[in-house]
């Protein structure tokens, strides 16, 4: 959906479907709500029907093909404008019985699984956690694929506890977006997370970002030895030389899908 995207973490962008609920505070001002009322889509909350986003099949494998081609690793946030463990959903024009948002998120789990995108990162980024270990596929609960990133958005303190549901999931690969940040966070566990990404609301309507939120958090992952990445304070407000952090985990090297080498190995065991 977005090929060089300027969301400064990632690479690309990539939606199943556009279309979602409000969760938390963090979701009071979505962008993606905005635009979709804008295009004069109803596709947020509950209730209502998702919409597809025919390209994203094709945005894949043209991302994969130019990342084989380079022999290089890139990284692909899904989604933008969607929830990819939100509980299934219809589709517009759809018929339910044959598709739906779950099948959609089936078929992209069964591909990667499969080795067909072994050039790229997936970075999941979800609102509820809790739905992980039911959504994905079995085999992935203890032996998550090497390019599949899980991570939940936490806003303030409170939201803290998404976190929390987060770190229950059995994978190597976890990471938070802190953002939009609307409230002072001065605790939290990061055992198991990999990667803390950081920023304040924009737009019109954005909350204010104070600037010791960021200090305390960039203070919390170098006490606990977490990879920070500060995004922006509202994307107008210039960020401080000891602030401009943006700093990655090891999203590995070109290779074959951790499924396929424990598969391998364990043929080898055998011999």
């Amino acid at each position: 959906m977005a090929e060089n995207s300027k969301i400064e973490w990632t690479d690309h962008t990539v939606n199943l479907w556009w279309g979602c609920a409000k969760v938390h505070t963090g979701c009071k001002n979505c962008y993606a709500e905005s635009l979709s009322y804008r295009f004069g889509d109803k596709i947020w909350g509950e209730k209502v029907q998702r919409k597809l986003i025919k390209s994203s099949t094709k945005d894949l494998n043209k991302y994969q093909k130019q990342a084989e081609k380079k022999n290089k690793i890139v990284k692909v946030f899904m989604g933008s404008m969607m929830d990819i463990f939100e509980d299934p959903k219809s589709i517009i024009g759809m018929r339910e019985q044959y598709v739906n948002t779950g099948t959609l998120r089936d078929n992209l789990f069964t591909e990667i699984s499969e080795g067909k995108y072994n050039n790229l990162v997936f970075l999941f980024l979800t609102k509820r956690p809790e739905n992980i270990v039911h959504l994905i596929p079995y085999e992935w609960i203890n032996s998550t694929p090497k390019n599949v990133w899980f991570g939940t958005s936490v806003s303030n303190q409170e939201t803290v506890k998404y976190a929390e549901s987060l770190r229950l999931v059995s994978s190597s690969n976890l990471f938070l977006s802190i953002e939009p940040q609307i409230g002072l966070i001065n605790e939290i566990n990061l055992t198991g997370i990999d990667w803390v990404i950081q920023g304040g609301e924009s737009g019109n309507k954005k909350r204010p970002f104070d600037i010791n939120w960021a200090y305390r958090m960039k203070q919390i992952c170098k006490e606990q030895n977490t990879p920070f990445f500060f995004k922006q304070i509202d994307k107008v407000q210039e960020i401080p030389n000891d602030l401009t952090i943006r700093e990655f985990p090891n999203f590995g090297s070109v290779g074959k899908n951790i499924l396929e080498l424990e598969t391998e190995t364990s043929n080898e065991a055998q011999k």
